[in-house]
C-alpha cells in the first residue's frame, strides 16, 4: 500500500477557484495532485500528497491564490501522518482512477 507523509486537501465554490488553488499548490512546493472532487452544488476540493512541509506550503499558497480571486475558501486540512486506511479514501478521488475508467 502506497503511503505518503502528508496530505493537504482545499474545498472552495467554483472550478476556476480550485484549478487556480491547484496550480498556486503544485508551483508552490513539490507536491503531487491527487484529484478533486466536485462535492455537492458546485462546492469541489482538491487534493495534494507530499512531505509535511511541501503540504503546508502548497495548501497556503492555494488559500492565498483563491483568497487573492476574492472568493472564499471553506476551509483547507494538513494531515501530518494520516493513517493508513484514509488511502481508502484518497485512492476514491485520485486522478489515475478516474483516467483508468475513461
Amino acid at each position: 500500500m502506497k503511503t505518503y507523509q502528508a496530505i493537504g486537501a482545499i474545498e472552495t465554490f467554483g472550478l476556476v477557484f480550485v484549478v487556480q488553488a491547484a496550480d498556486a499548490m503544485c508551483k508552490a512546493a513539490d507536491v503531487d495532485v491527487v484529484g478533486y472532487e466536485n462535492t455537492a452544488s458546485g462546492y469541489i476540493s482538491v487534493i495534494v500528497q507530499g512531505d509535511v512541509a511541501a503540504c503546508k506550503s502548497a495548501v497556503e499558497a492555494g488559500v492565498k491564490a483563491v483568497e487573492n480571486m476574492g472568493a472564499e475558501v471553506y476551509s483547507s486540512v494538513v494531515i501530518a501522518s494520516p493513517h493508513q486506511d484514509l488511502n481508502k479514501i484518497i485512492d476514491r478521488y485520485s486522478l489515475d482512477i478516474l483516467l483508468d475508467e475513461e
